[in-house]
């Protein structure tokens, strides 16, 4: 029987976080008071583009509050909004909680809060109120949007607060937001993934796939280009399988479509499509669009048949390549990134042989090549055949090696080419160039000032710099 979900934003929701929201915000300016200056928090990021979206919602909450936002861990609430993807990612928040440890013995108003997929872990939970019992509030992924009620309930209490729930139904969108960037936006139009792949841990944590319906989508979109958006990015575990539970089944091509209409918007981008849900007509959209990104990021994890089969990842080599020459052929301009995987369980030379071989076909822009990570609760990670470290490194080196130089020669074939960069910032290394980002996402930096900020130029490329270019307006 198929899951029922609600695919609206539940209204009533809202109305009663917005009430709670305004309580906090009393009860923030009565703290401001008697300490006689403005509180300041602080939210750190963790992972993906969806916690970075989510951690735009929390700033907003705690801004609506009356909180003044900074980037300074030694704040008056911290808010950590972790990942879980990989082990290294759950030590590093276990290392940053004991320096705010230090930093809330000095300040008898701080409080700490974690929350997001590292707490959706049941052991990560016992361990924080084991080891870190100076944490205050503590939530997770699918309660996100009940923080200012979680908020109020914290500064009621001297305990630590644990609110972890296994799954939920709601959708609830209409909360205060604080944007990083005013010219650019996340959009969220699905929740959880359904393919259970057998070294993630995603499904376990942020729930079976859940999408949003179209019209909210295309409404909030239209809100924020009227706010002053020029590109949105479109985000779900996998894009590909939007509109599946919606009652009148959407497709994502056909979403495309309609956000394709949207006056103002400029450029559309989305993360992540799944190579197997990759259909024909998602090329025709994107052959037919004019504002749909030159960037499709299609995950690999490994080349090998074999491993994809363990992996649980439902294509082949095979099967991958032909959609990925396929892409090439089709959107001759497009830019193919990648994830890769080395080193799961029962890998050998000639698995990572296989992996080496559809890079040198595909010729990918980029990869994100990652160690596999053991992720306690995930089928891979009880498999008996784990891989030595000592292979496990030198095959590493080998992919990683290859990918680089892949990325370099596709990057110099843009040499001498003028093409629309959106302007993103000044550049952090010199303050005289401004750093954009062309529309299959590589990156350019070229003469300019602030008051280019948000705007769409065109710029010559005019000396390649391995994975970036420097030009200059035209």
């Amino acid at each position: 029987m198929r899951e029922i979900f609600d695919t609206k934003t539940d209204t009533e929701e809202v109305a009663r976080q917005l009430a709670f929201i305004e309580e906090g915000r009393k009860i923030v300016a009565e703290l401001s008071e008697k300490a006689g200056r403005k509180l300041t928090a602080c939210v750190v990021t963790f992972g993906c583009q969806m916690n970075a979206r989510d951690s735009e919602k929390l700033s907003g909450i705690l801004k609506k509050m009356g909180y003044v936002l900074t980037e300074d861990e030694n704040s008056d609430f911290v808010l950590y909004n972790t990942c879980t993807v990989r082990d290294n990612a759950n030590q590093k928040v276990y290392g940053k909680l004991g320096t705010l440890n230090a930093y809330k013995k000095r300040n008898k108003l701080m409080k700490i809060a974690l929350c997001g997929c590292m707490t959706q872990e049941e052991v990560v939970i016992e361990k924080i109120q084991k080891s870190y019992s100076f944490v205050d509030l503590v939530f997770g992924t699918h309660n996100l949007y009940a923080f200012p009620e979680l908020f109020v309930q914290m500064m009621q209490r001297d305990l630590m607060i644990v609110d972890i729930w296994e799954s939920t139904t709601k959708i609830v969108e209409d909360l205060p937001i604080v944007r990083k960037y005013p010219f650019k936006s996340g959009v969220n139009i699905m929740f959880g993934c359904d393919k259970f792949c057998t070294y993630c841990i995603v499904p376990y944590v942020r729930g079976r796939e859940r999408s949003r319906e179209p019209e909210e989508i295309i409404c909030e979109i239209k809100n924020l280009v009227k706010d002053g958006v020029k590109e949105v990015m479109l985000l779900g575990q996998n894009v590909n399988s939007y509109g599946k539970n919606l009652p009148e089944k959407t497709t994502f091509p056909e979403l495309l479509h309609m956000i394709e209409q949207i006056e103002g918007l400029e450029r559309i981008r989305f993360m992540t499509p799944y190579p197997s849900d990759f259909g024909d007509d998602m090329i025709e959209v994107m052959k037919n669009s004019t504002k749909i990104c030159k960037h499709i990021h299609l995950p690999l994890q490994s080349g090998s048949s074999r491993i994809l089969k363990r992996m649980n990842r439902r294509y082949t080599k095979e099967q991958f390549l032909d959609l990925a020459l396929k892409l090439r052929k089709e959107l001759p301009d497009v830019a193919l990134t990648t994830d890769i995987i080395v080193g799961f369980p029962g890998e050998t030379k000639e698995d990572i042989d296989e992996t080496l071989d559809v890079i040198r076909k595909v010729q990918f822009d980029n990869a994100f090549t990652f160690i596999y990570s053991k992720r306690t609760g995930t089928p891979a990670a009880s498999m008996p055949d784990q891989v030595a470290e000592t292979d496990i490194k030198v095959w590493f080196d080998e992919v990683l090696s290859l990918v680089q130089q892949c990325a370099k020669d596709r990057t110099a074939m843009l040499q001498d080419q003028v093409a629309d960069v959106l302007v993103e910032g000044i550049n952090e290394h010199d303050a005289s160039l401004v750093t954009g980002r062309m529309s299959n996402n590589t990156l350019v930096h070229f003469p300019g000032d602030k008051s280019l900020i948000g705007q769409i130029v065109k710029v010559s490329l005019d000396e390649c710099r391995g994975f970036y270019y420097l030009g200059k307006r035209v």
